[in-house]
């Protein structure tokens, strides 16, 4: 498949030499930065960099919008393709029928839209991540074009998912909480032991049997352990005096504990 790059950010940095590795041609990097375009041509084989959202003359039958949530519209409102591409978003939380609707009203031409969502963490700079076991899920609403995003998507990995807009959405925000707080729980943590004088390092032990823990067990639930889940509020009151000082985190502790503890008092864990 020929296919173009509009955004060369975290997930583009990944996405687009996995595709070229699983024998798919990438035409063009565009991005309103043009370094981060040319950081990205310089690790494919055959990509050049696209200095405007005009695309009428491309080769291209796929164009990827790996751009934030907040820009795609803009990006639509700007972006002139060929007639009868594919147009996808890669968003966890944007619906398809928004990118429908965008294309619709901008598009001088027919398109197809579809959604090409990655369940991954991706980090710009880093080596480049294998895609055969990263989930992907897939929607349109045109059969045909469906299809054609699922066998792309089986050429890189080997979980493909047909998923709704609204289970994609339920989807992103378990994957914010199971990825992107968790990561700040961790800032925080080593933020702690750091002004306080004290290795993070003495903590890794502990978080990687926390992981590995919780990902073995059928239900992390099962594996909670700590004061709240112990209902040892005495070592709560005690933490909680200690962070005194630190009002935001002590909020932070005071919520989390007090979700523990009322999931475990009616029994929540499905």
């Amino acid at each position: 498949m020929e296919i173009s790059f509009i955004g060369a950010g975290n997930l583009a940095w990944h996405l687009a030499p996995a595709l070229e590795n699983a024998g798919h041609h990438i035409n063009e990097i565009y991005s309103r930065q043009l370094q981060h375009a040319r950081q990205l041509v310089s690790n494919l084989y055959d990509a050049h960099t696209h200095s405007e959202l005009n695309f009428a003359d491309s080769p291209s039958t796929l164009f990827i919008l790996a751009v934030p949530d907040d820009a795609l519209e803009d990006v639509c409102s700007r972006l002139v393709l060929p007639e009868r591409a594919t147009v996808v978003h890669t968003s966890g939380s944007k619906n398809l029928d928004s990118l429908t609707k965008w294309m619709e009203i901008y598009s001088d031409v027919p398109v197809n839209t579809g959604v090409f969502y990655a369940l991954q963490t991706f980090t710009k700079g880093q080596s480049f991540m294998t895609f055969d076991g990263i989930p992907l899920c897939i929607e349109s609403d045109d059969k045909p074009t469906e299809e054609a995003l699922v066998l792309l998507g089986q050429d890189i990995s080997n979980i493909v998912y047909l998923i709704t807009s609204e289970e994609r959405r339920t989807l992103h925000v378990a994957a914010v909480l199971a990825c992107n707080f968790t990561n700040h729980l961790l800032a925080l943590a080593r933020d702690l032991t750091i002004r306080n004088g004290l290795e993070f390092d003495l903590l890794r032990p502990l978080i990687t049997e926390t992981f590995r823990k919780g990902l073995a067990a059928n239900n992390p639930a099962n594996v909670q352990t700590g004061p709240a889940r112990r209902h040892d509020l005495t070592t709560v009151s005690d933490h909680l005096t200690l962070l005194a000082n630190q009002p935001q985190l002590a909020e932070i502790y005071q919520v989390i504990t007090s979700s523990i503890l009322q999931y475990y008092k009616n029994g929540e864990s499905l």
